[in-house]
């Protein structure tokens, strides 16, 4: 193969990875965007749609929990191209699924399956594009991948604002039945297909708990992202409620927030990602970004009076700083071997997503102790003291090569 044709190769990839991502993000967050339309449509009394919206996004990040360990496992032993075609056949089937849903124990299980699907995409993309690419430019194509992919959040806000609620999941898995045909055009890579034909154990999840060092690597990577999730699922998820509590002048949209936030969320990715290739660090990067994260959380929960336009300028500042998403990933794909790696990049980001759970938990319990301002005060001081101690404990990876095996 030429240089020229190596690429192309490339290029491809990171378009289909982003395109894919892109559809990912429109089928995961369309639910929180659409929710309260949808549970009003299926007769769910308004005091309770709060409630219950909470618990079918617990079944959709239950399904991510799930999925980013099925995955994983998958795309160390079959290949990172398997997971491609798997997950997105299965997201998109649940998703059109969804547009016929007639009560909430059926919405509930589409949104399980429809999380398992959505589990495979990032993982799979982001460890195709960092073994494709040189050492030395792997962060700008996994930045393109994020920054483009994350942009699926506005079509989905649009998508939900412009059609009725079933039309907006028919659209999201038809998307993904369309983005099925790019993915023949895609290659396997080729670190995996040397891997693969050694002697070696592949995509064994108990191998990162059977190491202590190990373990708390994997959990670290983990711990370092939560702060992202709890600023999406709840600081703006639930927008609505913390607008009451904070008397503001307006009724704060959680599902414009959520597409004002993911437009920050993709400037932030392209951000960090430069800067992380620019100053040579993924940490140092990480560690400025969190720091900005907490601060807007202080701005949001000490102040009062919010306008919807405050809240929504909020909101992309939320995002760009809870932007440093695409070099978390990066970092847990290059903190384990090529046996290990899909199984990690894809399992981290759901476990990520998955522990919204544990954080939603644990605020309805400090909800009802001492309100809902003190609740998030306290989680966010809890997630970011976390996340702090987690990059801490982690090494710097750029420029490492990955071309290695875990023993």
């Amino acid at each position: 193969m030429t240089e020229a044709e190596k690429k192309r190769n490339v290029f491809f990839l990171i378009l289909v990875a982003a395109l894919g991502y892109f559809v990912d993000i429109y089928d995961l967050l369309l639910f929180l965007i659409i929710k309260n339309k949808s549970l009003s449509g299926l007769g769910v009394p308004a005091d309770k749609i709060t409630e219950t919206g909470l618990s079918l996004m617990n079944w959709q990040m239950a399904g991510l929990l799930i999925g980013g360990i099925f995955w994983g496992i998958l795309g160390d032993k079959k290949g990172r191209l398997s997971v491609l075609f798997g997950s997105i056949i299965m997201y998109s089937i649940a998703n059109i699924a969804n547009g016929f849903v007639t009560s909430i124990p059926m919405y509930a299980a589409l949104r399980f399956i429809a999380g398992i699907g959505l589990a495979g995409e990032l993982g799979a993309g982001i460890t195709l594009v960092s073994e494709s690419m040189s050492k030395e430019k792997r962060g700008y194509g996994t930045m393109l991948v994020a920054g483009i992919g994350l942009m699926g959040a506005v079509a989905a806000y649009i998508v939900g604002d412009l059609f009725e609620w079933r039309t907006a999941f028919f659209v999201g898995g038809g998307l993904g039945i369309i983005l099925l045909l790019l993915r023949f055009g895609v290659f396997e890579s080729g670190l995996f297909e040397n891997m693969s034909k050694k002697d070696v154990v592949k995509g064994n999840f108990l191998m990162l708990f059977s190491n202590k060092k190990r373990f708390f690597k994997y959990l670290n990577c983990i711990l370092i992202a939560v702060p992202l999730w709890f600023v999406v699922g709840i600081l703006v998820g639930i927008a609505p409620e913390f607008g009451k509590a904070l008397h503001a002048v307006d009724v704060l949209d959680n599902g414009k927030g959520v597409m004002f936030t993911y437009i920050g969320i993709s400037l932030g990715d392209f951000l960090s990602g430069a800067l992380s290739q620019i100053f040579k660090t993924r940490k140092k990067i990480v560690f400025i970004f969190i720091t900005l994260t907490f601060c807007a959380m202080l701005v949001y929960l000490l102040n009062t009076g919010w306008t919807a336009n405050g809240f929504y300028t909020l909101c992309v500042f939320f995002g760009l700083f809870t932007g440093y998403w695409v070099v978390f990933v990066t970092i847990s794909a290059e903190q384990f071997g090529t046996n290990l790696r899909a199984t990690v990049t894809t399992s981290v980001p759901n476990m990520v997503r998955g522990s919204l759970i544990l954080v939603t938990i644990l605020f309805q319990f400090l909800l009802s102790k001492m309100g809902i301002i003190n609740a998030a005060l306290c989680i966010a001081v809890l997630t970011v003291g976390l996340a702090y101690i987690a990059l801490y404990n982690l090494d710097e990876t750029y420029g490492r090569d990955l071309n290695f095996i875990e023993e």
